[in-house]
């Protein structure tokens, strides 16, 4: 198998891992007796973890080489799923009290962010490492595709788990031992890349204040995609007027057509026309505001549809040319800490998202009329702000 496919495969089997506690995450913990808040600790403390840590991932990548980093990311991942699977079977069969529980969990949560935020920046360094600049992008649009394969497919996996068994724990369990079959994978076929010689790597807040319009862009797609990910299934149920059992068929189906769509769009769009980094960001800026306008005058499941897969195929086109354009602004020395910064900015989006499309979406309900669409306003208004300011700075994106 080629390097580039063996990445790929890599890459997919870690995120499949982690989506496939997304749909168990609320219900398992509620069982166990945690409030709404402490849940929503768990999934902060792990998003946090990952943003603190990604940039020193993607530097010490740089010293130790890709294939050590990569490993100990996956690795991480196991242990840290594997600790959460055991303290929570403890909870459960109650020799665990309220506090030691929660602490425990929270403990492993922030230990398994921690070591797997190892694995995205230097995935994105290794397909720099085995792609000339030329190829960057369409390298950048496999990274993309297998992140979103893993998103589209982890959840219903998780789900399907734990219907079959009839344990919410059986994901967790199935995660960790995903990613140690990930981590013998990794060790008997991935291959440590070739380095090309390379000037030593810049300080951190010195390349850090040459990316940050590129950084800000994908802080900024990112957070309003994950705001829209995060509120949708509200706005199905305040507009169509679901209950609480016919809502997750809706969104579940229109999140499928969601993530397929993105998915071709990095996976075969990218490659198959070979698009510049330049090219996609200019074109999927455009597209995704397009689909985040189109959202507030939706008004059945077609049309709420139909925005999300605009929206989809605008982030699919965007989210790789972000990737390629700061891998192509920097020297091939400084690949990990970009990677690093890159997934940062992204952690940060994952981060912040959820509580401002929460916080938007409350408070368009107070507005007379109400104003359900108002998280999509705003992450519309946001975009196009960028999409000028890079249109008025062409040179922030590299040409490739």
């Amino acid at each position: 198998m080629r390097p580039m496919l063996l990445l790929f495969v890599a890459l997919f089997n870690s995120i499949l891992g982690l989506s496939v506690l997304f749909p168990i995450l609320a219900p398992l913990g509620r069982e166990l007796g945690l409030s709404d808040i402490e849940i929503n600790l768990l999934a902060t403390a792990y998003a946090l973890m990952q943003l603190v840590c990604a940039p020193a991932w993607g530097r010490y990548s740089e010293r130790v080489g890709r294939r050590p980093v990569l490993l100990t990311g996956v690795l991480g991942f196991a242990g840290g799923f594997a600790a959460f699977g055991v303290v929570a079977e403890l909870g459960a069969r109650g020799v665990l009290g309220h506090w030691p529980l929660f602490g425990l969990l929270l403990a492993s949560r922030l230990a398994g962010g921690a070591f797997s935020s190892a694995t995205l920046p230097t995935a994105q360094a290794y397909a720099a490492d085995i792609s000339d600049r030329e190829s960057r992008t369409s390298s950048m649009a496999v990274i993309g595709a297998a992140f979103g394969l893993g998103i589209v497919f982890g959840p219903v996996i998780g789900f399907a788990v734990s219907e079959v068994t009839g344990s919410l724990l059986a994901p967790v369990f199935l995660s960790s031992g995903v990613a140690v079959v990930n981590a013998i994978f990794i060790a008997l076929r991935l291959p440590e890349p070739e380095r090309r010689a390379a000037p030593p790597p810049r300080p951190s807040r010195e390349l850090a204040s040459r990316l940050w319009p590129l950084l800000a862009v994908a802080l900024t797609a990112t957070l309003a995609s994950v705001a829209m990910e995060q509120t949708i299934a509200f706005y199905f149920m305040d507009r169509l007027h679901l209950s609480h059992d016919e809502t997750p068929k809706y969104v579940g189906g229109a999140l499928a057509v969601y993530g397929v769509v993105a998915v071709l769009a990095q996976g075969f769009l990218v490659r198959r026309f070979k698009l510049s980094a330049r090219t996609l960001v200019r074109v999927g800026l455009p597209i995704a505001i397009a689909g985040y306008l189109m959202l507030p005058f939706a008004t059945d499941f077609v049309t709420i549809t139909a925005a999300m897969v605009t929206q989809g195929l605008g982030q699919g086109l965007l989210l790789p040319g972000i990737t390629a354009a700061i891998s192509l602004a920097v020297d091939d020395g400084d690949q990990g800490g970009a990677a690093g910064l890159n997934s940062s900015a992204t952690g940060l989006g994952r981060l912040i998202g959820p509580v401002l499309g929460a916080g938007l979406y409350t408070y368009g309900a107070t507005l007379e009329p109400a104003q359900a669409g108002l998280p999509y306003l705003v992450s519309a208004g946001l975009c196009a702000l960028l999409w000028l300011v890079l249109l008025a700075r062409p040179s922030v994106v590299p040409r490739e």
